[in-house]
């Protein structure tokens, strides 16, 4: 198998895929603190229901795959026996806040990036500094010696399959009733909605998971190698993690900075999770020249500065202790069922909600 020829179509059908995620998520205004913001401050579910049925459709289409044998769900760094509590709890309320003060999650720092907002140009940098921080540095420490020893160890497996096979279900009845009973619950909760059947609701939640299911289809599928020439291992082409990957947007900036920062160094090489983050701000970008929204905005004050460098640095913390952000562990983790992943998801949006109440506390006693 040649490797080199392989790699490089990996990388760029991992650009491809996020390309279009960037796109979409321009055109359609997907955020997830923007779907927290609507429900706290309005009581309007539509952004909510755009990335829930995202999630839904990640499950679906994710199980598919794994049910077909394209790919092995339990390869992934999500479905591991262990389940850190208090990292998956602790980080997810740490994102939950800090995309707040930085307005907006990872992916959503992108794809303003592509638009021309200099702020998220600040919140990247802050974000892939501290989120290597806590991968390998100062941060790092405390994460593995103190919070990554909260855990506890199912021996099947800590996705909810695993968990159902564990009390007595047959593994594939499991399998079904898990991906089935979440990801078409999820589904139907959304599309049977009426009001929520407009083309930026429907394109923001089909179109964003069926990009990460794509993703998973890339690296889990067309980027296996059963038997690495080199290692003679089985292996993932171009992943950081050495397992399959799909959209995850924290520690990816940060893999992104250190390949610029280490150019010259031959070992470093363009990954999957780099190619994402570029294509992200390509699909952006892109969409933004067609549609004229291309604006350059800066910051509006000395607290609106203070605000974003304080979210950037919490999300970089959070996302990497918590493995993953709204679409690396809200979605794509979520796509395969594991608690860790579910219990992120909640922690992040209990976050994110209790900071934007205090803003509203905030700002009403001000007024």
């Amino acid at each position: 198998m040649d490797t080199a020829v392989s790699t490089s179509t990996i990388l760029w059908l991992a650009f491809a895929v996020a390309f279009v995620f960037g796109a979409i998520g321009q055109k359609t205004h997907f955020c997830t603190m923007g779907a927290v913001s609507d429900i706290v401050n309005m009581g309007d579910w539509s952004r909510m229901r755009m990335w829930l049925l995202a999630i839904g459709v990640a499950i679906l289409g994710a199980g598919a795959l794994h049910a077909a044998g394209l790919i092995d769900l339990g390869k992934s760094i999500y479905r591991t026996p262990t389940f850190t509590w208090l990292s998956y709890i602790l980080g997810g309320l740490c994102f939950g806040v800090g995309m707040v003060l930085a307005s907006g999650c990872g992916s959503k720092t992108l794809i303003r990036i592509g638009s021309g907002n200099l702020k998220s140009v600040v919140v990247f940098l802050v974000l892939g500094v501290v989120a290597y921080m806590t991968m390998r540095g100062v941060f790092g420490v405390f994460r593995v010696n103190v919070l990554e020893k909260a855990a506890v160890t199912f021996p099947g497996g800590q996705d909810i399959p695993a968990l159902l096979t564990a009390a007595g279900m047959a593994p594939q009845s499991a399998f079904l009733l898990a991906v089935l009973g979440i990801g078409g619950g999820l589904t139907a909760f959304c599309l049977l909605k009426r009001d929520f059947w407009t083309l930026d609701n429907l394109l923001g939640g089909l179109g964003t998971g069926l990009a990460v299911v794509a993703a998973w289809y890339v690296s889990g599928h067309l980027g296996y190698v059963a038997e690495h020439p080199e290692t003679l291992e089985e292996a993932f082409l171009a992943t950081n993690s050495g397992r399959m990957e799909s959209l995850t947007f924290v520690a990816p900036q940060a893999y992104t900075l250190e390949l610029l920062m280490l150019w010259s160094d031959t070992s470093r090489k363009l990954t999957f999770a780099i190619a994402t983050v570029l294509g992200v701000i390509a699909g952006s970008f892109a969409w933004s020249l067609v549609t004229r929204g291309f604006r350059w905005e800066g910051f509006a004050s000395v607290e609106d500065t203070a605000s974003h460098l304080l979210g950037a640095t919490l999300m970089g913390f959070g996302g990497v202790v918590a493995m993953g952000c709204t679409v690396g562990q809200g979605i794509t983790g979520f796509s395969t069922l594991a608690l860790g992943s579910i219990v992120t998801f909640i922690a992040i949006v209990a976050g994110a909600a209790a900071t934007l109440k205090f803003q509203y506390w905030r700002l009403m006693r001000d007024a």
